[in-house]
């Protein structure tokens, strides 16, 4: 690719000093900037009466920046719907001085692209945790600028992109709710017309002591809220758990953070996490293999019903007050549809669990696309950080 002239971008662009005259009686909406060119969104809006100090306006197509984060690609144009929010003197905005020399679309993907990020952390400048671009340092950095036509033709290219990517990214989402739809149709069938049986029958509290060897290692497993599994908090030796009990886990056990059951930290221990343990707030349980699926009660208290009974078992009236003890667990009544409805439906979760892990892949490289087409864009040989 030929080389491009090299232009400061201070003579592109040109700071914009609006201030904001604050109607009490009005709302506001506040700017944030995500990091690494995620975008320029509302922070919220504000009431014009808890306005205190200095704000500026910004309007639509404005290049943005963090002074604090720019270096980390806190940096991007003002998007329409923003037109007119009101920014603290933290977030400077630019104006374009000439749009018939630089499209301000062109620069919006510019400063997504880790060369433009290298450019603005040389324009910054201070100690650990204050570290801040200098707008003159970054209004005299140059970058290399195409002619217009050739900017606007990069524009196209990568707006397709982007639209291609988004598009994938909404297939994915449609066909795993369509998945999920199945999933509860199916699970609503098999427990019509079930039995209900207590928890405390069906899957008892699995109470594995471990007698705790002080020079021998062991790996605490902690369990995610939200429905997001168990994960290995820390592998320590046992003199670190002198003043505990510990429990053993073993693959297939249902587990229940009692603090945090509330805020749906249940979860399936997994092959790996076999061996590892627990202390007393983890209540395990170990499905009758004659009664019940893991997975298939681990579902039920992902739907709503399900959920109704471990909020109900968990009284309190702040977070952590909110505690399910093992004898509100071992009450909880679960659909106990005959043993082959429930093997057929955790078969159809394992499909939906594998279809998942498959659109992870593909979402990662989809993800990766975007920005692996910036980084040939606007390589090195096209911006000048260091002047």
């Amino acid at each position: 690719m030929k080389a491009w002239p090299k232009v400061a971008l201070g003579e592109l662009l040109q700071r914009s000093d609006e201030p904001a005259v604050i109607d009490p009686a009005a709302e506001y909406h506040e700017v944030t900037i995500k990091l690494w060119g995620k975008g320029v969104i509302s922070r919220g809006k504000v009431s014009g009466s808890n306005v205190v100090s200095v704000r500026h306006v910004v309007r639509a197509n404005q290049l943005i920046l963090s002074k604090i984060d720019a270096r980390n690609g806190a940096i991007g144009l003002v998007p329409r719907e923003l037109d007119g929010a009101i920014v603290s003197n933290d977030f400077p905005s630019f104006q374009f001085r000439d749009p018939s020399r630089c499209d301000a679309t062109y620069m919006g993907w510019l400063v997504r692209s880790s060369p433009f990020v290298e450019l603005c952390k040389a324009a910054s400048e201070g100690t650990t945790n204050r570290v801040r671009i200098k707008e003159d340092r970054f209004l005299d950095q140059r970058i290399a600028l195409p002619p217009l036509a050739e900017q606007q033709a990069l524009v196209a290219r990568l707006n397709a992109l982007a639209e291609k990517t988004r598009q994938v990214e909404a297939h994915l989402d449609a066909v795993e709710r369509n998945a999920e739809h199945l999933l509860a149709l199916r699970f609503r069938d098999a427990i019509a017309h079930a039995p209900l049986r207590a928890m405390a029958e069906v899957a008892p509290l699995a109470r594995r002591e471990v007698t705790i060897d002080p020079k021998k290692s062991y790996t605490e497993l902690g369990v995610r809220s939200f429905y997001k599994g168990a994960f290995h908090r820390r592998t320590v030796p046992g003199s670190d758990f002198s003043w505990q009990g510990l429990y053993r886990i073993q693959a297939g056990d249902l587990i229940f953070s009692n603090i945090m059951a509330w805020e749906q930290a249940i979860a399936i221990a997994q092959p790996e996490d076999d061996g590892c343990v627990g202390n007393h707030r983890m209540l395990t349980c170990e499905a009758n293999a004659e009664l019940v699926m893991p997975g298939f009660l681990w579902y039920y208290f992902t739907t709503d019903e399900g959920f109704a009974k471990i909020y109900a078992a968990s009284p309190g009236t702040a977070a952590r007050n909110r505690t399910m003890t093992a004898p509100a667990l071992m009450a909880i009544e679960v659909p106990t549809p005959p043993l082959a409805a429930q093997q057929s439906f955790d078969r159809l979760q394992a499909d939906v669990a594998a279809l998942k892990a498959r659109h992870s892949a593909i979402r990662q490289a989809n993800a990766a696309l975007l920005p692996a087409t910036l980084e040939r864009v606007f390589g090195a040989a096209h911006t000048d950080a260091c002047r």
